[in-house]
């Protein structure tokens, strides 16, 4: 399935966290990368050395376009949105406009300037609820906060351009990733965090009082939500296989990223909790809108298609990279 030339990427949101990385796994291969961010949420120091960086917005047509002719990009990568359930509960119109409507304009652009190969950052808060103990790719969608159903209107897009021959695309619909670059390159910087990883670490770095459990009164085996957690350079290397795929065959496919594990809350804190000299300060507290109880992916069909296996699937190695990359950022 290798493709030997040098290829031409194109990435919105590679200020952001999994955008950062997957520009560095590009870069390590030897390809070209142009990173579009608006640095709303993005971080400028994440931004790889190498990379063309344009600071403009995804919706400016005009910025867009002069881009977009001075160089022919292979595909492109669309990180860029925004991804707090939390606050889109709170601003549903912000989230429809930053993940749809800009999006769309995006997209058109792209379209118009013969741009058509794109892979999709989504998300497996589209699946909601599942009442099944692993959810496939072809399952009911039933999202549960506004922003899970700004990711899927923009799928239901991209698969109606589609069906009108204007792109290929794969949609990756992300379980919780979490982790960091093992050379700490790259990794999580949020002000106001919402990822139980991202929490734990800042707890055991000193640099938040406690952690506390959104709801203990789920009906999972302790009360807490379970989530099937991946390894962001894992992720990193699903989106360069489906991108190589896509320039090569064209393959428009939806898949599921993550490794078919579901851990709890308390899992977390508890394997966390052996990383450190001293247990997390703990408190329990009450759900959160928009929260799913249990949702764990089922990843037959992306493991199957390419052969593929994870690197990185330890909860272990998770946390400690992700831990480590916050001590650096003390």
């Amino acid at each position: 399935m290798m493709i030997d030339k040098k290829l031409n990427f194109l990435l919105t949101g590679g200020a952001g966290y999994i955008g950062s990385h997957v520009a560095n796994l590009l870069l390590d291969k030897g390809h070209e990368v142009t990173i579009l961010d608006n640095l709303i949420t993005g971080d400028q120091r994440l931004i790889p050395k190498p990379a063309v960086f344009e600071n403009i917005d995804i919706s400016n047509k005009k910025d867009l376009n002069k881009v977009l002719k001075k160089n022919t990009f292979d595909v492109v990568l669309h990180f860029a949105g925004l991804i707090r359930v939390d606050e889109s509960v709170l601003y549903p119109e912000k989230y429809f406009e930053f993940n749809f409507t800009k999006a769309k304009i995006f997209i058109d652009t792209c379209i118009e300037n013969n741009l058509n190969n794109i892979v999709f950052s989504s998300t497996a808060s589209v699946y909601g609820n599942p009442n099944k103990d692993r959810v496939s790719e072809n399952d009911n969608l039933n999202p549960l906060n506004p922003y899970a159903k700004s990711k899927l209107n923009f799928e239901n897009y991209l698969i109606e351009k589609k069906n009108q021959n204007k792109i290929n695309y794969v949609i990756l619909r992300y379980f919780n990733v979490a982790g960091a670059d093992k050379k700490l390159r790259t990794g999580l910087i949020s002000k106001n965090s919402t990822h139980l990883i991202k929490i734990a670490c800042e707890v055991a770095t000193g640099k938040k009082k406690k952690l506390i459990i959104n709801g203990t009164d789920y009906n999972t085996k302790d009360g807490t939500p379970i989530r099937d957690f991946i390894h962001v350079s894992d992720l990193s290397e699903i989106h360069l296989i489906c991108a190589m795929d896509l320039i090569k065959n064209g393959n428009s496919q939806i898949y599921n990223c993550g490794y078919g594990k579901g851990y709890s809350v308390k899992d977390v804190i508890s394997e966390m909790n052996k990383l450190i000299p001293k247990n997390l300060n703990v408190e329990n507290g009450q759900r959160r809108n928009g929260d799913s109880e249990k949702i764990v992916a089922n990843t037959q069909k992306f493991c199957k298609h390419f052969n593929w296996k994870p690197k990185f699937d330890q909860l272990d190695y998770i946390l400690n990279t992700a831990l480590e990359w916050e001590k650096k950022l003390k």
